[in-house]
C-alpha cells in the first residue's frame, strides 16, 4: 500500500502520538462491533470501480467511519479526509493515518481556499475525498456549502454515508460524538450517487446545498 496522501501543516509530536493512539483505539474498538453494510450507490459492491467520489457524512460519526472504510476493502481505494488546521485537525489526520487514510489540512473558516484546491487535486490524482458539512466547529449538523462546491467544479458524485447505532454513548462536545458501545451493532448506508450540476446560478445553487443537507439529515437517529 502506498503511504497515505497529506498536505503540508505537519502536528506536533505530542499530536502524532495522541493521534496514532486513537487511530489504534479506533481499530481495536471496532473489533468488537457487528456492522450491517447497505451499498445503494456501488461504490463497494460494483465489479468495475467507480470514479473518485466525495464521501460525506456528520462529524459525529467520524469515530466510526475509519473501521468501515477499512473493513469494506476502503484500503483498495486511495482515499483521503479534510481535518481541520488546528492541533485537533493534526490528531485527528494522524489517527486517519493508522487505516491508511491521508488527509487535507484546513477549514471553513481557516485555509478553506486552500483546503479546497487540495481536495480538488486529490480527486484529479483519483483519491476519493471526505468531508464532514458540519465540521470542524458545527454548529452540530449545520451545513457549510464547500461540499457542493467542489462537486460542482470537479463533477465528482456525492456519497452521502449514513450511520445509525443500536446502543451509543455520546460524548459531551459540541457535535455530540457518537461512540457504540462494545458488541452492539452499526447499520451503515452508502446512499446514492449525487451529481451536481458545473452551471448553476445563486438559487439553484442553493437548493443543491439543501437537497443534500436533507438527505444526510434523513440519516441522523439523534435529531
Amino acid at each position: 500500500m502506498s503511504k497515505p496522501k497529506s498536505t503540508e501543516i505537519q502536528g506536533n509530536r505530542k499530536a502524532e502520538i495522541l493521534g496514532t493512539l486513537a487511530g489504534w483505539l479506533m481499530r481495536v474498538w471496532s473489533k468488537t462491533l457487528r456492522f450491517e453494510i447497505y451499498d445503494r450507490c456501488g461504490v463497494i459492491t460494483a465489479h468495475d470501480p467507480i470514479r473518485p467520489v466525495i464521501y460525506a457524512l456528520w462529524h459525529n460519526r467520524i469515530f466510526t467511519m475509519p473501521p468501515i472504510w477499512w473493513r469494506t476493502g476502503g484500503n483498495l481505494r486511495k482515499s483521503v479526509v479534510l481535518t481541520s488546521a488546528s492541533k485537533d485537525g493534526a490528531i485527528l489526520a494522524k489517527a486517519m493515518s493508522v487505516f491508511g487514510l491521508g488527509a487535507v489540512r484546513g477549514s471553513s473558516s481557516r485555509r478553506a481556499v486552500a483546503a479546497l484546491i487540495g481536495m480538488k487535486r486529490s480527486l484529479q490524482e483519483g483519491y476519493d475525498v471526505c468531508i464532514t458539512p458540519d465540521g470542524p466547529r458545527g454548529p452540530r449538523y449545520s451545513f457549510h456549502p464547500g461540499i457542493i462546491k467542489l462537486a460542482q467544479s470537479t463533477g465528482a458524485p456525492i456519497v452521502p454515508i449514513h450511520l445509525k447505532f443500536t446502543e451509543a454513548w455520546h460524548v459531551n462536545s459540541w457535535d455530540r460524538l457518537v461512540i457504540p458501545k462494545p458488541f452492539s451493532e452499526v447499520d451503515v448506508t452508502f446512499d446514492e450517487l449525487i451529481f451536481i450540476p458545473a452551471k448553476l446560478d445563486e438559487t439553484e445553487f442553493l437548493a443543491q446545498v439543501e437537497r443534500v443537507k436533507n438527505i444526510l439529515l434523513a440519516g441522523a437517529d439523534d435529531l
